[in-house]
């Protein structure tokens, strides 16, 4: 058999498997790429939505009195970050990692008070605690555990910051923050501001 007939009954064998496990509701989620964010397509039904482990768009409303500033949620549980700008014209969802345990994960209401791009890192004291191997300093660069972009909330050594290691993200990894791909941190970094709000669940 040519080369060109393996080919092509290749393909119609993957092309009926495929319509087959359609036909029979097995077909993964559909995504739809808005820049560089993640968004589920309105219409997914309930089923794929539990699938997903809830990691669906939101409306911000249940979680904000209003949307002075732009808005952030990040739900720890289905480790992903909502962002809606003031003007509600821009939202956003990113996968995210969060916190390694229970101790380390903070929950609550606080804000943006600070956006650095190309952050320096130095651990914190409990960090040094847990791990006296680690540096005291690290500047900004590709071994820096912030990524790229780095947003300070009001709570102390709190971030929500880039990662270059891509292997964290949509994990239990961080020591406290909540990282992004590099190139989220990057955009989101240049829609909020300061005094945006941001709020853990």
């Amino acid at each position: 058999m040519s080369d060109l007939k393996k080919s092509s009954l290749t393909r119609r064998g993957f092309l009926g498997t495929t319509m087959a496990a359609t036909a029979s509701g097995l077909a993964l989620p559909a995504l739809a790429q808005n820049d560089n964010s993640t968004e589920f397509r309105t219409g997914v039904s309930e089923t794929v939505k539990r699938n997903a482990s809830s990691f669906r768009s939101l409306e911000w409303a249940p979680y904000f009195d209003n949307l002075r500033n732009g808005a952030i949620l990040v739900d720890t549980t289905s480790r992903a970050l909502h962002y809606w700008s003031a003007d509600e014209t821009i939202y956003k969802l990113y996968p995210t990692s969060v916190p390694m345990t229970e101790d380390l994960t903070r929950r609550g209401r606080t804000k943006i008070v600070r956006k650095v791009e190309g952050p320096d890192w130095r651990p914190t004291p409990a960090m040094k605690e847990r791990n006296p191997e680690w540096p005291d300093y690290v500047p900004p660069g590709p071994d820096n555990p912030l990524g790229t972009h780095a947003l300070y909330l009001s709570w102390t050594y709190y971030r929500i910051h880039g990662t270059h290691d891509t292997r964290k993200i949509g994990r239990r990894s961080s020591n406290g923050c909540i990282g992004l791909y590099n190139e989220h941190i990057s955009e989101l970094f240049g829609m909020a501001v300061n005094g945006t709000q941001v709020l853990l669940i």
